[in-house]
């Protein structure tokens, strides 16, 4: 990642999407070079912990860019793409899907962090954290589709 920006991408302008009209969001599953610990987010709203994800816009070629960017945005981190854990359907049920959540695919990738900045361009509205496996597990436990990222990947048990 060439020079990262500090202003967070917004709005839906540039935003891919598959072939049902579902959002292609793209994000990562950032462990200690140990695989002892994940670290999570805050979500935007500071209610929950989430993994870094975002959409996977126009102007990206690859999904693993997409999801560099998000951990850079979200939880201010370096990182360096390890595997693609895959595809991960939305799978809430239709009353959860809204017009400011639409119906997304997920697709992420386990990661090393490499770096921790002190500034990034969301650290105003979110706080980063390092996590066991089992403490993530616990707090991602309401968003079945992050839930299955952390489990999908090589992390420790």
């Amino acid at each position: 990642m060439a020079g990262q920006s500090m202003t967070s991408r917004t709005g839906t302008g540039n935003q891919r999407y598959g072939s049902k009209g579902e959002r292609l969001v793209a994000g990562v599953v950032p462990l200690s070079s140990d695989k002892t610990k994940v670290l999570l987010i805050q979500s935007s709203s500071r209610t929950s912990w989430v993994l870094p994800k975002g959409g996977w816009e126009l102007d990206e070629d690859t999904a693993s860019a997409a999801a560099q960017r998000e951990a850079w945005e979200e939880g201010g981190i370096i990182c360096k793409i390890d595997k693609d854990l895959g595809m991960i359907p939305d799978i809430r049920p239709t009353n959860a899907v809204t017009k400011n959540a639409p119906k997304a695919s997920y697709q992420f990738f386990e990661a090393t962090v490499t770096e921790e900045k002190v500034n990034w361009p969301e650290k105003h509205k979110r706080s980063r954290a390092w996590y066991t496996f089992s403490q993530a597990a616990q707090l991602l436990a309401q968003r079945p589709e992050l839930l299955e990222a952390l489990k999908r990947s090589s992390m420790k048990r």
